[in-house]
């Protein structure tokens, strides 16, 4: 019996060559390729998971930033709506920023002396 070398058809199933065809190995070499581009788009770069990460607090400080323009409009719209309801809240403020008086009122200023002020700059 003739003795076969290592590339015997019994040592390889359907006795094919262990050599595989120029086509898979350019199929292969693309399929590898493939792979690495798409895991350096994982984790480096516009979309990958640390990016990702990065909008995400990004999305959650605007967020706590609209909730807190949001109670502020809330109030100032609060304001608008009471100075066009009444005067009393007009008269309030023109009495505490402009100094307002009526008419049928008498106004007193109230000085207090310094007592850490020396006399002659008084």
């Amino acid at each position: 019996m003739a003795r076969k070398g290592p590339q015997s058809d019994r040592d390889h199933p359907g006795g094919r060559s262990a050599r595989m065809s120029p086509g898979r190995q350019i199929l292969l070499a693309l399929l590898a390729l493939a792979l690495v581009v798409l895991q350096a788009r994982l984790w480096i770069g516009e979309g990958s998971l640390r990016h990702v990460a990065q909008l995400e607090d990004e999305i959650e400080a605007r967020e706590q930033k609209n909730a807190e323009l949001r109670e502020r409009n809330e109030l100032i719209r609060a304001d608008v709506e009471s100075l066009k309801s009444g005067l009393d809240t007009v008269e309030e403020i023109a009495r505490k920023d402009l100094g307002m008086i009526r008419e049928d009122e008498t106004f007193y200023l109230i000085l207090e002396n310094d007592k850490d002020t020396p006399d002659d700059e008084r």
